[in-house]
């Protein structure tokens, strides 16, 4: 069955801030997407990512074996960040944009549904 990886980004400049009342109630929503999707059996996994500052950024100048270059936080500034993804397995991508209409991300910010590369199948 395919998979689909359904990429939750939200506001930058809310990515931090909120009351621990606010992210409960959202995890709320997070939770509940989690067993529905479970229980229809199209979540093959997901994972929240800690907060953009967190993140590094590399690249390698010249290529393998080259220079190795680090950079703190994201590689680009932007106005939405990346704050996780959910696997789905459904049969197309109209039922995998029906399962990640139904994330809280979509929401609250937006929901980007990719295809995943099958590498078994070539």
């Amino acid at each position: 069955m395919p998979r689909y990886a359904a990429l939750i980004y939200g506001d930058a400049a809310t990515e931090t801030s909120g009351t621990p009342e606010q992210w409960a109630s959202i995890m709320v929503e997070y939770n509940d997407f989690g067993a529905t999707a479970g229980a229809a059996g199209v979540l093959a996994g997901g994972e929240a990512l800690q907060p953009t500052p967190t993140a590094t950024t590399i690249h390698v100048k010249g290529g393998k074996g080259g220079e190795l270059l680090t950079t703190d936080g994201p590689f680009a500034e932007t106005k939405e960040v990346l704050g996780g993804f959910y696997l789905l397995e459904c049969k197309d991508l109209d039922e995998a944009i029906h399962w990640a209409a139904q994330i809280p991300g979509a929401w609250h910010g937006r929901v980007e549904v990719r295809p995943v590369i099958d590498f078994s199948q070539e």
